[in-house]
């Protein structure tokens, strides 16, 4: 899943804002979006903050009746570079399919991770026998320079470690915490958790100090440091933390996103995360006249044109 990263986000070659050095609590709001007939909640990337350590896109979609406006996804074949993907359904099913072969069912506790590296096409949609409501995040991880022209991949995690804090269970997407790791393939330090609770519940977590953190609420609510979040709302905590107090209200989903400040030149366009807008034009280029780069996608769904970068002459 996917949409337009514009200038209301992200300009290319934008200069983010600082970061602070120590912890913090600054909230930011979403934009709303849409992509593919589904609303969306754009947390990431805003002019306000543009990353939160390597993860550079967050797309907080429903909860939508498959009835309602939006209650079902269709994405067409679209590309990606010099990312990962990371998709978690509260609830719902959504069936991915890219140009490596794959095709995968996702339902709630799954994980699906698809990196792009030098580039690859997907196309996801809401299977035609699933009559739920849907609800989910989509998240992009920057890759690296180390690993970002390197060949795509798919995986997908059918069941994912979690631990009790006490009411609260904290299943880790990617990454590590208090010693419960994820089996999913990461490139560089990072952290994503899924905190759910039915009751409230006050909790510590332990958390890395050089890591900055943030929080996305799904559903419910969560307060820290005097302040409540609820959904629709990036809270960034900043770093300096050994570790997080939170209160959670009842029957909230929580995100917990961290990871070492990404320092690497960062330039963002559509689907594309690179470094230059040379990069970008060469992409652009590629997806638009059908090149063997970004392969094929088995899917009936429409294939998705590429928006001509802004800073080019129009013809």
């Amino acid at each position: 899943m996917s949409g337009p990263i514009t200038a209301t986000d992200a300009e290319p070659d934008a200069a983010g804002p600082g970061r602070p050095e120590g912890p913090t609590v600054e909230l930011v709001p979403s934009r709303a979006a849409s992509v593919g007939g589904v609303d969306v909640r754009r947390a990431l990337p805003r002019r306000q903050r543009r990353t939160i350590g390597a993860w550079c896109f967050a797309d907080h979609f429903g909860p939508v009746a498959p009835d309602g406006p939006g209650g079902r996804m269709e994405v067409g074949p679209h590309p990606h570079t010099g990312l990962q993907t990371v998709t978690w359904l509260v609830e719902g099913e959504v069936v991915h399919t890219d140009s490596l072969g794959s095709e995968q069912s996702i339902r709630p506790g799954q994980l699906n991770l698809m990196t792009a590296g030098r580039g690859v096409a997907h196309a996801e949609q809401t299977p035609a026998s699933y009559r739920g409501v849907l609800h989910g995040i989509q998240l992009w991880i920057a890759q690296p320079d180390i690993t970002r022209d390197r060949a795509p991949d798919f995986a997908h995690h059918a069941e994912l470690p979690d631990a009790d804090y006490g009411s609260c269970r904290a299943t880790v997407l990617i990454g590590e915490l208090g010693g419960v790791r994820s089996p999913s393939h990461f490139e560089m330090g990072i952290l994503g958790v899924e905190l759910a609770t039915a009751a409230p519940t006050d909790l510590i977590l332990p958390v890395d100090a050089a890591f900055e953190h943030g929080l996305i609420v799904l559903a419910g609510g969560v307060a820290l440091a005097g302040e409540t979040v609820g959904p629709g709302v990036l809270a960034y905590l900043g770093r300096g933390r050994d570790e997080l107090a939170l209160d959670i209200s009842g029957g909230s989903r929580v995100l917990l996103l961290g990871g070492p400040p990404f320092t690497e030149d960062l330039l963002m366009w559509w689907n594309f995360v690179a470094r230059t807008r040379g990069e970008i034009e060469h992409a652009w280029n590629e997806w638009e006249g059908g090149t063997a780069r970004f392969g094929r996608v088995a899917s009936d769904l429409p294939r998705i044109p590429a928006p001509r970068p802004s800073w080019l002459p129009t013809t």
